[in-house]
């Protein structure tokens, strides 16, 4: 923790609004002092910004004339924000033992009341009641009006500050009039005065304090009344040093502004502060308290925050003209389109290539190609280039050309070439069809022409588009040249299929005979697809007909194209070494597909031996035979994803989907303040990013942006939305493959991902927000930079399909007919994930394995320490409401609050007399929490929470033996620790476990004789209380017991009751334990 004085250069001045509330006098105020009397200062509250004025001593008018200015941090919304006044008697001046300061009255006014000044007047606004029961009378008088002035983020603070901002403040304009300059000196002249309330011996009042929650700087300065010299007290700041973070506002694209020059030197020393801090000082009201708290997200940094867009306005949502376009989540990017076709015509050449030159550009094309038959001088490219473009700036600066020209790749001479006006190159918007290329002349020297030689023609297409345009994929891209690995694609997952296998029974099987007396043969079947692999227990020998009985189930994956064979082989393993007593290899293509539970027969198949065949003519001799029952399940979900992360759970048969029930649209806007991945040129820190998306089977897969830290992709995706209980997985990584060769096939880093669920978000509202991203490394938790998305779930159906969607099984109907074992499903969801990793690393551009590991979460099950702490948060957090309404019981019993138990007993006798009541008053009771808690909704999809991953306070050694492999590779004496640390864990869930088991067997220990006298007294009890209650009312009773539960505590004994103790002095079984 250091203090220090902050030392900034102070920004150069800019126009910022002001607004100012004048404060003049209230009338007819209650009296709430107990006294006949008030003691009223006003508190006003505007943009996150609090102010108050002084406190008048025993006044049921009084007169302020008070001067409290604002800052307008946004004056073109200024009309929608709300000014908060609130007036308030001060319990210091009072008799009254209050524990808060008496509310007196409220006024809201929005921001299209104010006025500009020279146009304010004076204003008596009623004041209003913050509730029902509040009693509040009286009128306060304002003066609001609002002004443009220099901002006073460039005005010093230090000796004599106050005065100096003051001045500077309420310079007076050429359009102020003389009166406001009189008024404005005469508050000056009060303000360096002491307060009324210091001349009459009263009290003094609070000082000033500022606290700033920002970066967590907090500051308290005195703001007392100075003497002449205006000398104000020595600050002292504390920070807390915090890593830095690259952070850039979501449209700030400008470069960063040098610093303004100091100013001239002064007789005294002047320092200046930061912008945050020199606007806590700037215009404090005499003798009032000041106080902005801006309040910091939950996880600081790393929480998401809403962003304004071009697309989308200044708030989170869409205007309805913007629904009818179909790609509105995104703001348009300009390029320049230039197809070259083919040529004709040109001169002798051994390989034509053509530039393309702009101002801002220049490329070449690959080599031409001439097509069998075709003459030499007919060369073809059939290319695309699209080249960033900005139109407004070729409208300014006119005379902006397009060079095309043709040149002999091996003599470098040239052949020819066009020239356009950008000025008049058209413009296209989808859905127009695409332009068609024509044939232009191309221009040789001057040589040619006054030979009057032609140099021949090329065919090419000019137009200005946006990334909407269908040419834009497959284009040459300015910002992504390496083309191979930097295309933007759509990839679709495999479908996959659980594929079966029963193995019933074997026969005719060759056992070797010189067999062990009473030793029975060990002959197990091994099934192989793949790279999967499982085994069946050992089989049960018929000694009448030799055959061997298994009856077991195992279960594959199976991806289409079903170009696989299934494999079975049946194994002897009585000795050591396994033999293999026949084999046999099944096409998965033949095997039968169902969808449901229905039965499939069985079938036998011949087994085979290494080098022939069995039981056919010329096929070797006969090895048995082995019974299967095969079936492809259809009405099952693979799982390849976690499930409490995936993204569908439709089955694998198309013939049991249900329709859609929306549409989820994605916007990838950008990143911002990524972090260098790699050194190039020399050392130089650079990042290739591009981003993933993936929902249901659909992939997509930004362009690569290369060398740019704040990247900027405006690429929208759509899927079609089966269920709405779903999430959205959205990842940013750095491009390596496109710098490797094929032989060194590097693997693309991880920067961070998102998830977005979609029950989430509301119907049609588009979401345009940044979230950070956040990588867990064996270093700890970093920020990478922040993605920018904007998300919209379309659901034109809301009500009949949404709705009924949440009443449907999550799962398809097969998952729980036939269920399948947790420790099954982890396997099974282990090689769909290498399925889908293998399939997409066959795409061009490919999608790596680390990127599909990282995208589906495959090492979500693996052991963690932070993990499982974080789990224990979570079930703590599940249970936080019970301990709450045990602390509330507590409470109310013990008499905290005795209105409120009254209120308790009152309640408590009407349900006992109206027992019909309790369970509408009680749905009722629920349904009032969802009402209440309909105000702390969550305004955008929630991102990563460091706090709930406990990422924040990981220890280190817990982190690396996160990151360690299976097996460990960690030296022997720091697995020894990390051992003796989760035996140390498990003697704490053991003895957890112990308590709970004692509870419930000294439950069952009443009526087990196991103590008899324990037993005979709760028996008597028991008959006892029957007795009771078959002779007195029910309802006397419950209202007996109620009331000596909730009996003052003067009726209470501090030691645990009768009842309590009789129950822990039951037996339980822990006695017996060795």
């Amino acid at each position: 923790m250091n203090t220090t004085p902050f030392h900034s250069d102070p920004p150069p001045s800019r126009i910022q609004r002001k607004l100012v509330v004048e404060v003049v006098e209230a009338r007819n105020i209650l009296p709430k002092d107990g006294q006949g009397s008030s003691s009223a200062y006003v508190v006003v509250d505007f943009d996150a910004q609090k102010k108050r004025t002084s406190t008048k001593f025993r006044d049921l008018n009084p007169v302020w004339n008070e001067m409290l200015d604002f800052a307008v941090s946004d004056p073109k919304n200024m009309d929608y924000d709300e000014l908060d006044v609130e007036v308030y008697n001060d319990k210091r001046f009072g008799n009254g033992g209050g524990r808060k300061n008496h509310f007196l009255g409220r006024v809201k006014i929005y921001g299209s009341q104010f006025s500009r000044r020279g146009e304010e007047g004076l204003v008596y606004f009623p004041l209003e009641k913050k509730s029902v029961f509040s009693w509040i009378r009286g009128e306060i008088g304002l003066k609001i009006y609002y002004y443009d002035e220099a901002d006073d983020d460039d005005m010093p603070v230090g000796g004599g500050g106050q005065q100096f901002q003051q001045q500077q403040q309420f310079h007076p304009t050429p359009e102020q009039d003389a009166d406001e300059q009189q008024h404005h000196q005469q508050q000056q002249q009060q303000q360096f005065h002491p307060p009324p309330q210091q001349m009459m011996n009263l009290p003094p009042e609070k000082p000033n304090v500022v606290v700033i929650e920002e970066g967590r700087v907090f500051e308290s300065a005195q703001s007392h009344s100075y003497p002449e010299t205006h000398q104000q007290p020595p600050m002292v700041i504390v920070e807390e040093s915090q890593p830095q973070q690259v952070m850039q506002g979501p449209n700030d694209n400008r470069p960063q502004r040098p610093p303004s020059p100091p100013p001239p030197p002064s007789t005294g020393e002047v320092h200046y502060y930061p912008p945050e801090v020199r606007k806590m000082q700037v215009g404090r009201p005499p003798g009032g308290d000041r106080i902005r708290v801006t309040k910091r997200p939950p996880n600081g940094d790393y929480s998401p925050r809403v962003i304004n867009s071009k697309t989308g306005g200044g708030e989170a949502t869409m205007e309805k003209k913007a629904h009818h376009h179909p790609y509105n989540l995104v703001e348009p990017m300009q390029y320049l389109f230039v197809r070259i076709v083919k040529a004709r015509g040109l001169p002798p050449n051994e390989s034509a290539y053509v530039k393309v030159r702009t101002s801002n550009h220049f490329v070449r094309s690959k080599p031409a190609v001439n097509r069998p038959g075709e003459s030499a001088d007919s060369p073809e490219w059939n290319q695309v280039f699209a080249l960033g473009h900005n139109r407004s700036d070729s409208a300014v600066t006119g005379g902006a050309t397009l060079e095309i020209s043709a040149w002999d790749a091996s003599s470098e001479s040239f052949l020819g070439g066009v020239c356009f006006d950008l000025s008049e190159v058209p413009v296209r918007d989808p859905p127009d069809s695409p332009l068609a290329p024509q044939w232009y002349r191309l221009e040789g020297s001057a040589a040619d022409q006054n030979s009057g030689r032609v140099s021949g023609d090329i065919q090419l297409s000019v137009w200005i588009g946006t990334q909407v345009d269908e040419a834009f994929p497959e284009a040459w891209s300015s910002d992504a040249p390496h083309v191979a690995h930097t295309r933007s694609k759509v990839y679709q997952s495999p479908k996959l299929w659980y594929l079966r296998v029963t193995v019933l029974e074997a026969q005719d099987l060759h056992i070797a005979p010189n067999l062990p007396p009473l030793t029975a043969p060990e002959v197990r079947v091994k099934a192989q697809l793949g790279f999967q692999s499982a085994r069946t227990r050992r089989g049960s020998m018929n000694n009448h007909s030799g055959s061997f009985h298994w009856h077991e189930d195992m279960i594959f994956v199976a991806g289409e194209p079903l170009e696989d064979c299934l494999v079975l082989m049946v194994e002897d393993r009585t000795s050591k070494e396994a033999t293999l007593l026949g084999h046999a290899m099944i096409p998965v293509s033949s095997i039968e597909q169902r969808i449901d539970e229905r039965f499939v027969p069985s079938k036998w198949h011949t087994l085979e031996v290494e080098g022939g065949g069995g039981g056919g003519p010329g096929g070797g001799p006969y090895c048995g035979r082995i019974s299967l029952r095969l079936c492809l399940e259809g009405g099952y979900h693979v799982l390849e994803e976690a499930a409490h992360v995936c993204s569908d759970f439709r089955p694998t048969a198309k013939q049991l989907w249900k329709p859609p029930i929306g549409i989820l649209e994605l916007g990838i806007l950008g990143a911002r303040g990524l972090l260098p991945m790699k050194a190039k040129n020399g050392g130089k820190g650079s990042t290739d990013a591009y981003c993933v998306a993936k929902y249901g089977k659909k992939w997509v897969r930004t362009r690569t942006i290369t060398d740019s830290f704040d990247p900027r992709w405006h690429e929208q995706y759509t899927w079609q939305v089966y269920d709405p209980c779903t999430v959205l997985t959205v990842g940013v990584f750095d491009n390596w493959r496109m710098f490797s060769d094929a032989s060194d096939d590097r693997p693309d880093t991880r920067i961070g991902k998102i998830r977005i669920r979609v029950s989430t978000l509301e119907s049609n509202k588009v979401y345009t927000n940044s979230y950070p991203l956040l990588v867990l490394l064996p270093s700890g938790l970093k920020k990478m930079g922040e993605i920018e998305v904007a998300v919209r779930f379309a659901c034109p159906s809301l009500l009949p399909d949404v709705c009924a969607a949440y009443g449907q099984p999550l799962l398809p109907r097969m998952h729980y007919i036939r269920p399948l074992g947790v420790a099954q499903q982890d396997a099974l969801r282990g090689a769909a994930t290498k399925m889908v990793a293998a399939w997409l690393a066959r795409a061009e551009p490919p999608l790596g394995p680390e990127v599909v590991r990282y995208m589906l979460d495959a090492d979500s099950h693996a052991w963690s320490m932070r993990k499982s702490k974080a789990n224990w948060y979570r079930i703590v957090g599940v249970l936080a409401w019970a301990v709450g309404l045990a602390k509330w019981l507590d409470n109310i019993r013990r008499w905290r609050n005795p209105v409120t138990t009254v209120l308790v007993h009152i309640l408590y006798l009407v349900l006992v007399w109206y027992p019909d009541l309790v369970v509408p008053t009680a749905f009722l009771y629920v349904v009032m929490i969802g009402v209440w808690y309909y105000r702390f909704r969550p305004k955008i999809p929630a991102g990563m929470d460091i706090r709930l991953s406990q990422a924040e306070t990981v220890d280190p050694d817990e982190l690396d033996e996160e990151f360690d492999t299976i097996p460990s590779s960690r030296r022997p004496e720091v697995i020894r620790a990390r051992y003796d640390r989760l035996r140390i864990l498990a003697v704490r869930v053991q003895t957890i476990l112990g308590d709970f088991a004692a509870q419930g067997e000294r439950i069952q220990a009443l009526v087990s004789w196991r103590d008899p006298r324990a037993t005979k007294l709760f028996i008597a009890i028991c008959l006892v209380i029957t007795i009771v209650l078959y002779a007195v009312p029910a309802k006397m009773v419950a209202v007996a017991l109620g009331f000596y539960y909730l009996r003052h505590p003067m009726f209470r004994d501090t030691m645990p009751t009768a009842s309590l103790n009789f129950f822990r002095r039951l037996p339980s079984l822990s006695d017996r334990l060795i």
